[in-house]
């Protein structure tokens, strides 16, 4: 785990977007239970990690988030990782969360996809962060959901971490402000319980 205790280093690349906050959309609860349908259902997991309860960890290895539920056990939740250009890892805060976030793509992604709109709306289906955003640190780095659930499980994304939007809108509702994000490289996903697991 000690690789993921760096700061975080922003040489690899861009991120994916930068969001600016959108409220809450007509429809909007039909469009939650919709996507809470079609996602698979996290799985509890032991993991190789002392985390206390409520950390998140994001294995890019594993391509699994893991909200941590108690030293040692964690609900594991599918991911699309940054693709190799753009990998990164460290320790962040939450520091804001937001519903349905307008997407702005950034300079870097206009340059490699100069035909994208300058602004998706909040809710638009082809709003690439999805449903919910969590924003890390000072960054524009997100953990987001996503408008093409097939790239779960790929490493795909300019820098954030994508899930499907039934798993990032639970995410939103459980974490806080404040709350430690650690991207690591490290497989953490345990096939046994660890000794000292609770």
């Amino acid at each position: 785990m000690a690789s993921a205790q760096v700061a975080v280093s922003m040489e690899a690349g861009s991120a994916e977007g930068i969001a600016g906050g959108a409220p809450a959309l007509p429809g909007s609860a039909w469009q939650d239970q919709n996507w809470r349908e079609q996602a698979p259902l996290p799985m509890l997991v032991w993991v190789r990690s002392k985390a206390e309860a409520g950390s998140i960890i994001v294995s890019l290895s594993d391509r699994r988030l893991y909200k941590i539920t108690a030293p040692g056990n964690a609900l594991a939740y599918p991911i699309a990782v940054p693709r190799p250009d753009t990998l990164w890892q460290g320790s962040l805060p939450v520091t804001d969360k937001r519903e349905w976030p307008v997407w702005r793509p950034t300079a870097s992604i206009l340059a490699e996809l100069p035909d994208l709109p300058r602004e998706v709306p909040g809710g638009a289906p082809d709003n690439p962060l999805g449903a919910r955003a969590l924003y890390l640190g000072n960054t524009t780095y997100r953990i987001h959901g996503t408008d093409a659930p097939w790239t779960i499980g790929e490493a795909v994304s300019h820098g954030c971490i994508r899930m499907f939007n039934a798993h990032v809108i639970e995410l939103y509702e459980t974490t806080r402000l404040g709350t430690q994000v650690i991207v690591t490289p490290d497989r953490i996903l345990s096939e046994s319980k660890p000794d000292w697991a609770q």
